[in-house]
C-alpha cells in the first residue's frame, strides 16, 4: 500500500471520529493524530464542525495544536510554546518531518547548515541519520545526501495542507502554467508545420536534381554514341586512303608486277 492510499484510510479514520466526539472528549483524539507516523495532512480534521466547536474554549489550544502541525513547523512551535500544549517524543518527530517537507516545498537542493538550524539538530551525522531513518525510510521524501556539498538533494516530497491564502496563489500558478503550455503548444505546432514544409521542399529539390542528373546523363549518351559513330567514320576513310596509296604510288606493286612480265635487253659494251 503506497504512503496516499495509506494516509488517506488514516484520515478518514480521524474524520469519523471527531465527528462523533465532542468537547474534551476530542484532546485524546488529537493527540493521538498528531502523533501518528501514517499521517502528514490535517485539514480535513481541523475542518470537521465538531473541532472547530472547540475554539472558544478551554481546550482551544488543541485547534491551534492542529493548524501548527496542517500548516507550521518546528521554529513555529518553538516561537508559540507558551500558547501551545507540550509535544510529546512522537510530537516532536512528526513536526520535524513536517518541517523537512516545508523545506522542500521552495527549495530543492537544501544545505545542511538550513537544515540543522531548521531541525535543532547540532551535527552532520544526525541530521543525515534523521532524513534517512525518519524520512526517507518514511517515504515522504526521497533524494541524494551530498556529503561533498554538504546538501539535501530533493527528487520527491510530499505535499502538506494548504495554508490560508495559498489556494489562490496555487490557482494562479497553475493558470500561468497553463497558459505558457498553451504558447509552447503553439510554438510547437508551427515548428511541425515548418519542418513538414522544408520535408515536402526537400522532397521536391531531390526530385529535380534527380530529373537533371537523368536529362545529363541521356545527353552524355547520345553525345557518347555521336562521337564514337565519328571516330568509326573517320577511321574507315583513313583505311580507305592508305590503300589507295599503296596502289596508286608509282614504282609500287603494279610497277613492279609491269616490270617482270617485260622482255628484258642485254646490251655489250665493247671498249
Amino acid at each position: 500500500m503506497d504512503i496516499e492510499q495509506k494516509q488517506a484510510e488514516v484520515i478518514d479514520h480521524f474524520v469519523k471520529q471527531a465527528s462523533v466526539l465532542k468537547g474534551p472528549a476530542l484532546v485524546p483524539l488529537i493527540v493521538e493524530a498528531t502523533s501518528n507516523p501514517s499521517l502528514f495532512a490535517f485539514s480535513e480534521i481541523l475542518s470537521v464542525p465538531n473541532v472547530l466547536e472547540l475554539e472558544g474554549t478551554e481546550n482551544s489550544v488543541y485547534v491551534g495544536l492542529l493548524r501548527l502541525f496542517a500548516h507550521g513547523t518546528w521554529s513555529d512551535y518553538k516561537s508559540n510554546a507558551d500558547r501551545l500544549p507540550q509535544l510529546s517524543a512522537d510530537q516532536v518527530l512528526k513536526l520535524k518531518q513536517l518541517t523537512v517537507l516545508t523545506q522542500a516545498e521552495t527549495d530543492k537542493v537544501l544545505p545542511y547548515s538550513q537544515l540543522m538550524q531548521e531541525l535543532d539538530v547540532t551535527n552532520v551525522r544526525e541530521l543525515e541519520d534523521f532524513l534517512i531513518n525518519e524520512c526517507m525510510y518514511a517515504g515522504i521524501v526521497r533524494g541524494k545526501l551530498d556529503q561533498l556539498q554538504r546538501c539535501f538533494e530533493v527528487q520527491f516530497a510530499a505535499g502538506r495542507d494548504l495554508r490560508p491564502g495559498q489556494l489562490g496563489n496555487m490557482i494562479q500558478t497553475l493558470s500561468d502554467w497553463l497558459s505558457t503550455s498553451d504558447n509552447m503548444l503553439l510554438s510547437i505546432q508551427e515548428k511541425i508545420k515548418w519542418a513538414d514544409g522544408m520535408s515536402e521542399s526537400d522532397k521536391k529539390h531531390r526530385k529535380d536534381v534527380e530529373d537533371r542528373i537523368e536529362e545529363v546523363k541521356k545527353s552524355l549518351s547520345l553525345k557518347l554514341t555521336y562521337v564514337v559513330a565519328e571516330v568509326a567514320t573517320c577511321k574507315q576513310a583513313d583505311d580507305f586512303r592508305g590503300h589507295e596509296e599503296i596502289y596508286s604510288e608509282p614504282g609500287g606493286v603494279m610497277d613492279y608486277e609491269e616490270d617482270r612480265t617485260r622482255p628484258k635487253s642485254w646490251t655489250l659494251d665493247i671498249y
